[in-house]
């Protein structure tokens, strides 16, 4: 059985308790396989990317149907930090939904309004948005060179977001989480923690070939490498995104990081 996220955002929880561990958070529009229906309250899914956990069955829309549908129409992406989503193209209406970057949603033509543009949502409502807080979900052919650009460019996008255990919005968000959408919001889906695994683009690479866009990996953590011995990530310890070096005679050089490097992965290797 497959289902839609129907908020904007839907929290996978390491326990089918509200108090367990958050380990991830799906986004508004995205579907989700359900892999147990645990009781009346839980459902144990897998994401697109594989990533399993527990979530509050009403904060899903549970349609087989309508989210195979959902697949196919919901050809594009959010790319505001939030987006209203209005009943009326005017700022004055009233507001439908909140959603975050990286939610998925429908597009409607509407030559009325080079300003904004009328979308669907999952549950079939119709409102407005603003034209530029969205794109193609289905990003365009683009060359090594500037895919690497255009993903390091989307993670310093987050550049301040506080740490968020589990989370991957501008509300917070964790060492993978940064990376993950960082790469999922330029078209890839790569594993969502810290760690290369098989069946998933990234693939092993030596230090010495590292270029701007690849990863850095190190116990239980994971950090983007931007070039000049450069890397925005989400600190535990910094407490936000931010950026640092590995040269040791750089102001922002983090010994405990650049001397336990395990391994680099590349979409390019």
């Amino acid at each position: 059985m497959k289902a839609i996220a129907n908020e904007m955002i839907v929290t996978l929880y390491k326990e089918p308790d509200a108090a367990s561990e958050c380990i991830d958070e799906v986004l508004y529009g995205m579907v989700v396989d359900i892999l147990e229906d645990v009781n009346e309250t839980w459902v144990y899914v897998q994401t697109a990317y594989r990533y399993e956990g527990y979530c509050l069955k009403e904060q899903l829309l549970v349609d087989d149907k309508k989210a195979n549908q959902w697949n196919e129409d919901a050809k594009h992406i959010i790319i505001q930090n939030f987006a209203d989503v209005l009943k009326e193209p005017k700022i004055q209406s009233s507001k439908l939904a909140t959603l975050a970057r990286g939610s998925l949603i429908t597009m409607i033509e509407d030559p009325e309004s080079e300003e904004w543009s009328k979308i669907q949502l999952a549950d079939g409502k119709i409102g407005y948005t603003r034209t530029y807080w969205i794109r193609n979900r289905i990003v365009e052919n683009l060359s090594e060179e500037e895919f690497r650009e255009k993903v390091v460019q989307t993670a310093l996008s987050y550049l301040k977001t506080p740490y968020r255990w589990g989370g991957k919005t501008p509300l917070g968000i964790d060492c993978s989480g940064l990376c993950s959408m960082a790469y999922m919001l330029n078209g890839v889906y790569i594993y969502r923690d810290a760690q290369i695994v098989k069946g998933f683009p990234i693939k092993e690479i030596s230090f010495e070939q590292i270029q701007k866009g690849d990863l850095l990996y190190f116990p239980g953590h994971i950090a983007m490498y931007m070039g000049d011995g450069l890397y925005v990530h989400s600190s535990l310890g910094g407490n936000e995104v931010s950026i640092n070096s590995l040269d040791a005679n750089h102001p922002q050089y983090r010994k405990d990081l650049a001397t336990s490097i395990t391994a680099v992965g590349s979409l390019f290797g």
